[in-house]
């Protein structure tokens, strides 16, 4: 499986839904989601959404009621008279209670939406880190992988919220639509027909639309992406001494800006049209709208209806209008939610590998580490990173590993920690391959510091904990391997010793110079005091060549009955290695000690003695 496809699996083929049919794909996942999420606001929601559907037409029933009272009350009038001044009055109060029922509703619904929307948006982050979590190493060097990370991140974390909402309001919308259709057929039902006919046009213009950018936005995702590499990479601590010292600034704002004018064209091109067709159609819905009131006024004037239903009628064609339109509109972005949202579930329906080991030990453990004829391509590679590798490391034996860049040394670091599989060969530790292994129980097993280690910005002893979750705040562990690592000493110097912040992001934060660094890398690696395996990938290249020998010596006497692996370009260290594999274009081209390579007069004893003569 050396190809992209192995990470990619089903969902590759499977293109999110462009047709209007699929607009109600995801909404049984969304509302799911919001369901689980917090029940409770969930029905609160549902609750006063349909309340807020069937209150407009009781106000507009009562509105029309007053009118007809007062008429009635004026044309009846007679001194002393106080009947028709009553039932005025009672129905004025009974539709200020409504309409005071009706905001309190839309106050509620307000309070619930944003309640929900904040414990929504966490769950989804959340649900988006954890898939993280399960994820292969290859998928995050997969640039098509990171574009799909991108777009769940960007938009999707409030999508499912905002479909859950256009739901309710969709469902609110169509309860008022049915109370006011059912007051309206009293008038005519051809009415009710010129009601929905008048909305569809910029109905199906905005869907149309609506699918257009969501096409847009997803196609230039790599596009968005360098824009925030190149945000960060003018912003952050990590590149600003080269940034400035380069001069690389203004490069970099100039590349930011011309990718931004570039996506900016586009919105602005897109926003023209959806605007203009917007208003043209517009006008069919207003011209509609007018027409219908001339209709209803002049069947007033002609007597065929009350005063009080002529405002009422008036009112529900109004209404019913926004109504119209709120409800297609809650289509339309349900349509658009669902394009989107199908980022979001095309990332957590990413397909992961079956881990199925569960052995917490093998049989032999005196075996030590095998590699039979292991190959490993990486994905969409020409050449392969290994090949036909062979090796046996036994139980207090050190490997050391050598060879030009690229040569496939990490590479062989990584497939023994299972953060690849093998792509042909196999790999056994105590003679078990690796698959068989439980993982947590195998890395448990395996110390390793690489030569780009993380540097986090956590506290010192934390940054040492980070090698051994179960004890990440056990400060007698922190000095421990902080003392083998050798970095007790200055770490000691510091304002607040283990308690002391590392970085600049925060405040207080101190800064640790390159062999600093190193030595708390390293100790993150003795913090796992259950390891038989210890690897240093590089780690000491910051430091001078008397610090790197006194490293390694005091790791040699730490190892004496762990399989210890380096690997470093500097030979005077190199010859401490009980075996010494020298890899060439991913293959082993000779193995054998310090002595025995030399007297080969290979290409490690040419190495050796260009370095060698380097320090003459």
């Amino acid at each position: 499986m050396s190809s992209r496809s192995q990470w990619q699996g089903p969902i590759a083929s499977k293109a999110p839904s462009r047709s209007f049919a699929g607009v109600f794909r995801y909404l049984a996942r969304a509302t799911r989601l919001a369901w689980t999420t917090n029940r409770a606001l969930t029905i609160a929601l549902a609750s006063l959404t349909l309340l807020m559907g069937a209150l407009p037409a009781a106000v507009a029933w009562i509105g029309a009621a007053i009118v007809d009272a007062v008429v009635l009350a004026a044309q009846t009038y007679a001194p002393g008279a106080t009947d028709g001044y009553r039932h005025a009055l009672l129905l004025v109060g009974l539709e200020g209670a409504a309409v005071a029922l009706l905001a309190a509703a839309q106050r509620g619904q307000s309070t619930c939406q944003s309640l929900l929307r904040a414990e929504l948006g966490q769950r989804v982050n959340v649900m988006i880190l954890e898939k993280a979590l399960t994820l292969e190493l290859a998928q995050f060097e997969d640039s098509e992988f990171y574009d799909k990370l991108t777009r769940a991140r960007r938009e999707a974390s409030t999508r499912p919220l905002s479909m859950v909402m256009r739901t309710f309001s969709l469902a609110q919308n169509a309860v008022t639509l049915v109370s006011f259709g059912l007051l309206l057929t009293r008038f005519s039902p051809i009415a009710v027909l010129l009601l929905l006919v008048a909305g569809l046009p910029v109905f199906f213009a905005e869907a149309k639309f609506s699918g257009d950018a969501f096409r847009l936005f997803r196609w230039r995702s790599p596009e968005t992406r360098r824009q925030m590499y190149l945000e960060s990479a003018l912003s952050s601590d990590t590149t600003a001494k080269e940034v400035k010292l380069f001069g690389l600034g203004p490069l970099f704002l100039a590349r930011y800006r011309a990718i931004f004018d570039s996506l900016y064209r586009e919105d602005r091109a897109l926003t023209m049209r959806r605007d203009a067709w917007g208003f043209a159609l517009g006008l069919v819905a207003t011209c509609t709208l007018y027409g219908a009131y001339g209709w209803i006024a002049a069947r007033a004037i002609a007597g065929v209806i009350t005063l009080g239903a002529m405002t009422m009628y008036l009112a529900l064609f109004r209404q019913g209008q926004a109504a119209l339109s709120a409800a297609l509109s809650s289509v339309g972005g349900l349509y658009e939610d669902n394009l989107y949202l199908s980022n979001l579930y095309e990332y957590l329906d990413q397909p992961v590998p079956n881990r199925s080991g569960a052995a917490a030990a093998g049989p032999d453990p005196a075996d030590g580490i095998r590699f039979e004829n292991v190959s490993f391509s990486y994905p969409d590679a020409q050449t392969p990173a290994l090949a036909e590798i062979n090796l046996h490391i036994r139980p207090g034996e050190s490997l050391a590993l050598v060879g030009e860049n690229g040569s496939g040394k990490t590479t062989l670091i990584k497939l023994l920690t299972r953060l690849y599989p093998p792509t042909g060969g196999r790999i056994l530790y105590e003679g078990l391959a690796l698959e068989q292994w439980d993982e947590p129980a195998l890395q448990e097993r395996i110390g390793v510091i690489f030569q780009d280690f993380a540097r986090y910005q956590l506290k010192v002893g934390e940054n040492v904990g980070a090698g051994d979750v179960s004890a990440f705040e056990d400060r007698d562990r922190w000095t421990e391997a902080a003392t083998k690592g050798l970095a007790d000493a200055f770490i000691q110097e510091l304002p607040t010793g283990y308690d002391t912040q590392l970085g600049k992001w925060f405040q207080d934060g101190r800064e640790l110079s390159g062999g600093q660094w190193q030595k708390v890398a390293l100790a993150r690696a003795f913090m796992r005091s259950r390891a038989k395996v210890l690897v240093l990938d590089e780690p000491t290249a910051a430091m001078d060549a008397a610090a790197e020998a006194e490293i390694f010596t005091h790791f040699r006497a730490l190892t004496q009955e762990r399989i210890a692996i380096l690997i470093s370009h500097r030979f005077s260290t190199v010859r401490m290695a009980d075996r010494i594999a020298v890899l060439a274009g991913g293959r082993i081209a000779e193995y054998g000690s310090h002595d025995e390579l030399m007297a080969l007069g290979g290409r490690y004893a040419h190495l050796f003695t260009l370095q060698a003569r380097g320090y003459r």
